[in-house]
């Protein structure tokens, strides 16, 4: 095995950097994974890429630390330190991109994504993540890849994937159920394969860009599709549904994409908001009580739906690799990264020689 091994990091300021740096040796428990395929998220873009703009409430730290970026990683098992006891070499794995405490409440519950304790580690801000040769992870924290999924279906389950699943299910999507999903950025796209995966009768995407529309239009998941600029979409939307989507998902983080979410939904309607960032303003009496509407926050996922998300997807022979319109090696990263910046594309993934 190599010494050394290339490694992507932001510095912020829209700039990508390599290094050469050691290839890490796993300790207790912990695992070494060869990189196969490794996303690219919007938070990245949106907190590291631009600016370093997130920090810890509690401590006032940054969020991210200067680390190897990259928290969409999949890959196989290549060594093993003292204490593993539940994967070998060899094996396909994805890795859930935070590493909690494991004690406090919010990992009890399978969600380690909310740990409140103070050893919380994500994948890509507070330790090294996937954009480079090897990964060092927690044997805890790795999801068997099932054998009929792609890596690069696995990097991106193992954060946008699963974050849309989690809404999905939340919503108890069903098919009795026609869905909205606002933002048909990669998220959005997932969103709406989960809800056809769930049965929903009926799914409809609204985006502002039409290549988004064409691209999310190529899966074959979405029954109709709007622009944001439609007049009157919201009236629009309600004729077509009869009444309004059953649920409604967000996944644009933008006040006029929640607010449509909200408004568009039928009465009794559930609306998930998953994007981040942003605020949204609306009436409380004709917009959300008058109605019998309800409002459901989803951040991520836990481990139990992420592992469940990969068995669904396999049994419902959906592959979230469809919505990856661009692939780059590491040394691209740079492209990639503005790529995504730029908005005008599906999802982009760094992927890794076998």
């Amino acid at each position: 095995m190599l010494k050394t091994m290339m490694a992507a990091y932001l510095p912020g300021d829209a700039r990508v950097v390599l290094k050469e740096v050691a290839v890490p040796m796993p300790g207790i428990n912990q695992v070494l994974i060869r990189m196969k395929s490794s996303g690219i998220c919007g938070s990245d873009v949106h907190y590291i890429y631009h600016q370093h703009r997130a920090s810890d409430a509690a401590s006032g730290k940054p969020l991210y630390q200067g680390v190897i970026n990259g928290h969409e990683p999949c890959g196989q098992v290549v060594a093993l330190g003292p204490g593993c006891r539940h994967f070998k070499e060899g094996d396909r794995v994805l890795v859930y991109h935070i590493s909690g405490c494991g004690f406090c409440q919010n990992c009890r519950r399978g969600f380690p994504i909310s740990c409140t304790g103070s050893d919380k580690a994500a994948y890509g801000w507070q330790r090294d993540g996937g954009h480079a040769d090897y990964l060092l992870a927690e044997e805890k924290d790795l999801i068997r890849l099932p054998d009929a999924l792609r890596y690069e279906d696995g990097a991106f389950i193992s954060c946008g994937v699963a974050t849309a699943y989690e809404g999905i299910v939340r919503a108890k999507v069903s098919g009795s159920d026609t869905v909205l999903v606002v933002g048909l950025g990669p998220v959005g796209m997932m969103a709406m394969m989960l809800a056809r995966g769930r049965g929903a009768k009926r799914v409809i995407g609204v985006d502002l860009l039409p290549e988004r529309l064409a691209l999310a239009s190529q899966l074959a998941v979405m029954d109709v599709g709007y622009l944001a600029t439609t007049p009157d979409l919201v009236q629009v939307i309600v004729e077509h549904t009869k009444g309004g989507a059953d649920v409604a998902l967000d996944c644009s983080g933008n006040p006029q994409g929640r607010l449509l979410a909200l408004q568009a939904s039928a009465d009794w309607g559930r609306v998930v908001y998953i994007g981040e960032t942003g605020k949204v303003e609306f009436s409380v009496s004709a917009d959300l009580m008058h109605h019998q509407r309800r409002i459901i926050g989803s951040w991520v996922s836990s481990l139990f739906h992420m592992e469940k998300c990969a068995h669904d997807l396999t049994d419902w022979k959906l592959y979230p690799h469809q919505a990856i319109s661009h692939r780059f090696t590491l040394e691209q990263a740079g492209e990639a990264y503005a790529l995504m910046a730029s908005g005008q594309c599906g999802k982009v993934v760094i992927n890794f020689p076998e």
